[in-house]
């Protein structure tokens, strides 16, 4: 947790994007100690960077997306999780579509490619952002909002009126090895009814059992049934995490979330940014890892004495 973390080398990705239906590429490349995470959309001869960061989010409607001179990048949530939770601070991401491809609907394929070849650390120590006073975002019956945590910790509510979601809670202290197993494999899901909506206006072309859950009147339609009893609010876990990665620095505190989406998320981010005295960056040291490790409870620096949430 001390130093960044870039992967050890590239690999490609290739898959269908959930509303375009092209089969787009995507390939990881190792980045620099303080590059940040950086897309490098193509389109023919072109070429835009678009840095994976909050003020470059141009729509949150159906996914997170972001975009710069004219070129986006849509549905980035899912491999942003996987970046964020499994540490990986640096990275150049080329892609030659308009989305990130959505696999399965999850963020493991993500999450199997990066093992493939490995998490290089860089030596440049990392900045967490500290939360320091309570923040929260309203809009209608969403709700989201940040305590002071001395680690990252997302509980999520949502509610729906369907049997097959109905009410769902669930609180994740976000680390890499429980993330892949717990979190990492919940796939995004949608009604039939919208889907069959969205397909009629020309987007979800590429959508289809094998990368979604689609829930019908009664039932989960998808023949194998859920990964998870609850795996739709470990989904909105999931899209959170990545949401959330905009920032631009790992988060140290807890968010509590109800009934959110791309768009509260996104409103969130950017005003807890907009609100500097609410956090603070911190950046620890080699001291403190021993000091963690001595000592019988978590205690990294004196600016990070908060209460869990």
């Amino acid at each position: 947790m001390i130093y960044q973390c870039t992967l050890s080398r590239p690999v490609t990705i290739s898959g269908i994007g959930l509303h375009s239906g092209q089969n787009i590429n995507i390939t990881l490349r190792p980045a620099d100690a303080g590059t940040g995470i950086v897309f490098h959309r193509s389109e023919g001869e072109r070429i835009v960077t678009i840095e994976a960061i909050s003020r470059n989010v141009i729509d949150t409607k159906l996914a997170t997306v972001i975009g710069k001179s004219g070129l986006s990048v849509s549905t980035i949530e899912h491999l942003m999780a996987a970046l964020a939770a499994t540490g990986i601070d640096n990275l150049n991401i080329d892609i030659d579509g308009p989305e990130v491809p959505i696999m399965d609907g999850s963020a493991t394929p993500f999450i199997k490619a990066m093992e493939q070849v490995g998490i290089q650390v860089l030596p440049q120590s990392r900045k967490y952002l500290a939360i320091r006073k309570p923040v929260m975002v309203i809009d209608g019956e969403k709700r989201v909002s940040l305590i002071p945590s001395r680690f990252f910790r997302i509980s999520y509510d949502i509610a729906f009126d369907h049997p097959c979601i109905a009410l769902q809670h669930k609180s994740y202290k976000v680390n890499a090895d429980s993330f892949q197993r717990d979190i990492a494999p919940a796939r995004t899901f949608g009604f039939l009814k919208e889907v069959e909506y969205l397909k009629a206006n020309g987007l979800a072309r590429g959508g289809s059992l094998d990368n979604a859950v689609v829930i019908g009147e009664k039932c989960v339609l998808n023949p194998e049934g859920l990964r998870f009893q609850d795996e739709f609010v470990r989904h909105k876990i999931l899209d959170a995490i990545g949401d959330f990665s905009l920032i631009g620095y790992p988060i140290l505190g807890h968010i509590k979330a109800y009934k959110a989406g791309h768009d509260i998320n996104h409103q969130t981010v950017e005003h807890l940014l907009a609100h500097p005295d609410t956090w603070k960056l911190v950046e620890f040291t080699e001291a403190d890892l021993q000091q963690a490790i001595h000592d019988t409870a978590p205690a990294f620096a004196s600016e990070l004495a908060f209460s869990e949430g």
